[in-house]
Order: C-alpha cells, then sequence, then structure tokens
C-alpha cells in the first residue's frame, strides 16, 4: 500500500504536497520504515527561491513537482514560513553534512 501525506499548510500559508515512497522522487524511494534525506514537493501555493533549483518545469512553479528536495532544503523551508500549522511531512533523515548545510542555510 503507497502511503501519502496530508498536504503542509505554513504558518506564513504557503501550502504544498510533500511526498515521499515508491511513487515518489524521494530517497530512499520506499513507502514505511524508514526517513527520508530527500522528498518530492509539488504544486506549492507560491514559488520560494529555496526549492526553484529542484523544479521540474522552472517555467511553470506552481504548477509543477520539485525532485529530490534535500532534507535540509525541506527543514529551512518550514522554518523560513514559521512552521506547520497543518498536515503531516515525511519523516526527515539529515546527515551531519545535511546539517551543517542547514547551519549556511539559515
Amino acid at each position: 500500500m503507497h502511503k501519502h501525506y496530508e498536504r503542509v499548510t505554513l504558518k506564513s500559508g504557503w501550502t504544498a504536497s510533500i511526498q515521499a515512497g515508491v511513487r515518489s522522487y524521494s530517497t530512499p524511494r520506499q513507502d514505511f520504515g524508514c526517513q527520508y534525506s530527500a522528498v518530492e514537493i509539488g504544486f506549492p501555493s507560491a514559488p520560494d527561491d529555496l526549492i526553484t533549483p529542484y523544479a521540474e518545469n522552472p517555467e511553470d512553479l506552481t504548477g509543477t513537482v520539485y525532485g529530490y528536495v534535500p532534507a535540509e532544503i525541506v527543514t529551512a523551508l518550514v522554518i523560513k514560513h514559521g512552521g506547520v500549522v497543518s498536515g503531516i511531512l515525511p519523516p526527515l533523515r539529515m546527515s551531519p553534512a545535511q546539517s551543517a548545510h542547514l547551519a549556511e542555510i539559515l
């Protein structure tokens, strides 16, 4: 059975589908029993510079999918927009290098 995470709404009002699993552009590509070092973000309510480099279609930043977005970028995005107010994020895992990169981003 495929896991589907509820669309996430952040305090700023920014929303997106953030998915991970066998049908998503995520690492790893499995549905249960893991944490993800990269996830798929789809159809955000507004463009955001943090995820623009991952856009499948850079001509339509709110109508596209963003594949293999690193966990530290997702975490920085959530912090930037004030935290999650509803929805569910896939469980994220950051390597020491990703944690260091998060500190640089913030």
